[in-house]
């Protein structure tokens, strides 16, 4: 999951996802990969998910970046290399990647895994320029991520936080936003306002010989196009008036 693991960043939203999640990964065999959002708590997080890295069975496998308390960290699945970065500023929207994680990051890419490397994150290191907030509540060093990226072995970006379905790229790695687990935000909306819709959806990557491909699945839902909230994109206050 790219990040907002427990909406209120409870033990109890931490736990529940787990369950839910975990019940799935493990009649499958699948592991399962967490990284913060900005409704995380770093501490919750810990106490619950550990490195936010585990095996089909629930267990903690991952390697922690840095000992500052930032989750942070690393797991290797059949010979591909999956790394997590915590983006979270505490109490704000944006995102931010540390000078410590950046220093581990490029530390790591130095040496090429064998079926490559894929990098999670929750804030998009891209947006779309027609729509500010999503400049502004992105990664803000976006900039020093891809200097990181570029040239090493990563094949593909994973972002969430938007709650649309967007593709870009960044040091020419492709980047891949997701949509919302419970929303979507229509982007048919004026720039100045934000317009969530029922419509939840993931994106499942095959990471091909031929490169990444991104497939987004769309849940079937009679409301899917229904407004849920409009809110000034500015003030996050509730707007009666898109114009």
């Amino acid at each position: 999951m790219s990040g907002d693991v427990a909406d209120d960043g409870s033990i109890a939203g931490y736990s529940a996802a787990a369950e839910r999640v975990g019940r799935f990964a493990q009649a499958r065999g699948v592991p399962q990969v967490y990284c913060t959002g900005n409704h995380d708590d770093r501490a919750s997080f810990a106490q619950v998910l550990g490195s936010g890295h585990l095996d089909a069975s629930g267990h903690d496998v991952g390697r922690l970046a840095v000992p500052s308390g930032e989750r942070a960290a690393v797991s290797d699945v059949a010979g591909l290399r999956i790394v997590t970065l915590d983006s979270l500023v505490p109490g704000q929207v944006h995102g931010l990647i540390s000078d410590a994680q950046l220093a581990w990051l490029a530390g790591l890419l130095a040496h090429p895994a064998p079926a490559g490397t894929v990098v999670v994150l929750h804030h998009p290191p891209i947006a779309v320029g027609s729509i500010p907030w999503m400049t502004a509540d992105g990664l803000h060093n976006a900039a020093e991520l891809g200097d990181v990226l570029a040239g090493r072995d990563v094949r593909a970006v994973l972002c969430g936080h938007f709650h649309a379905q967007l593709v870009g790229s960044l040091a020419r790695v492709p980047v891949s936003v997701t949509p919302g687990v419970v929303t979507r935000l229509d982007l048919t909306a004026p720039p100045t306002v934000w317009r969530g819709v029922h419509g939840a959806g993931a994106t499942v990557v095959d990471l091909g010989p031929g490169g990444a491909t991104f497939h987004t699945l769309q849940a079937r839902d009679p409301q899917a196009g229904e407004p849920v909230y409009v809110i000034d994109a500015q003030t996050m206050a509730d707007v009666a008036d898109e114009g």
